[in-house]
């Protein structure tokens, strides 16, 4: 990709951290770039740099366990939840991704529908079907239909929803026949479009959020405070504003999942308490975001709290 190649020129880069987690950006992404006020921001993000190979105690290289087993990608992690990885596939890189260890193994389409179908058929209380990966988005329309064709043949799912960077990523990617296939759809979808910066949300991707807008869907954002990109409470402010301006509804901040080579974008909890506090007086109540993190073997995510960042810091 001409982009990956022209960003490999940037200072900071390391071909040495990339060997590890190969350096993936769109066109869009070096527009984005090149139109912000806050360039290093976005760069940031998907610059494969040396900070990714410095040791760090607590980082880990599957921090959820979720490296693919018998059952193909599928991950039953919550009560009436079902996680399908339904493809590794993504089209760009972000540094700190959680599964950034578990791209280079995927696993083939047939063989999760057929791991979802049997686990269906045997499990009857599953009311929400979590499209994830990688980027559901990265798959044809075709592809994305036959899901939502597998996942409405079980009457007990209540929602479809799907995890996805794509209409920041690549928001030519959405398309008024992807709208459709939503649109006409049988069950409710939901969609959880990751942004972590204000000028991720330029012109296409706000058009593309406008398509998706019209398929029906219910559009939510999912951040996670890093640093260096989204770290100050005018960052956050600016991003759930225009977040808001573009129909997306903000749901998570993510405290950062502790994967091996992220550990240079680990804010404290601390310091994640003191810009909430400042959001909450900045923001309307419904442009703020509950504050979570995710912790093996819990029955949810987490919202951060004071006692739990004094638990960790201690």
């Amino acid at each position: 990709m001409k982009s990956s190649t022209e960003a490999r020129k940037w200072p900071g880069f390391s071909a040495e951290a990339a060997r590890g987690f190969d350096l993936r950006l769109t066109p869009s992404w070096l527009d984005k770039i090149q139109n912000s006020d806050a360039p290093g921001a976005l760069i940031r993000q998907v610059l494969p740099t040396a900070e990714e190979l410095l040791p760090a105690p607590g980082f880990e290289r599957d921090p959820f366990d979720e490296a693919p087993t018998e059952n193909r990608g599928l991950l039953k992690k919550y009560a009436g939840r079902l996680l399908v990885m339904a493809t590794w596939a993504c089209s760009g890189h972000c540094r700190f991704c959680f599964r950034r260890n578990l791209l280079a193994a995927p696993v083939k389409q047939s063989e999760v529908q057929a791991a979802f179908q049997r686990y269906m058929e045997t499990h009857s209380g599953i009311s929400e079907v979590i499209l994830s990966g990688g980027d559901p988005l990265t798959l044809s329309d075709a592809r994305l239909e036959s899901w939502f064709r597998l996942v409405a043949g079980f009457p007990q799912v209540r929602r479809l929803r799907i995890h996805s960077r794509e209409p920041v990523f690549s928001p030519e990617r959405i398309t008024p026949a992807l709208a459709a296939i939503i649109r006409n759809g049988t069950i409710p979808v939901v969609i959880a479009i990751h942004v972590n910066h204000a000028d991720e949300l330029d012109g296409p991707t706000r058009e593309a959020l406008s398509i998706l807008r019209q398929s029906g869907a219910l559009l939510l954002t999912q951040t996670v405070l890093l640093k260096g990109v989204n770290d100050s409470v005018e960052a956050l402010t600016a991003l759930f504003e225009r977040a808001a301006d573009s129909g997306l509804a903000p749901y998570y901040l993510h405290q950062l999942d502790r994967v091996s080579g992220a550990a240079h974008f680990e804010v404290e909890r601390s310091r994640g308490l003191e810009l909430m506090a400042a959001l909450q007086k900045r923001l309307p109540g419904y442009l703020v975001p509950r504050y979570v993190e995710e912790v093996p073997g819990a029955a949810s995510k987490l919202v951060v709290s004071a006692e739990s960042a004094a638990a960790t810091s201690a």
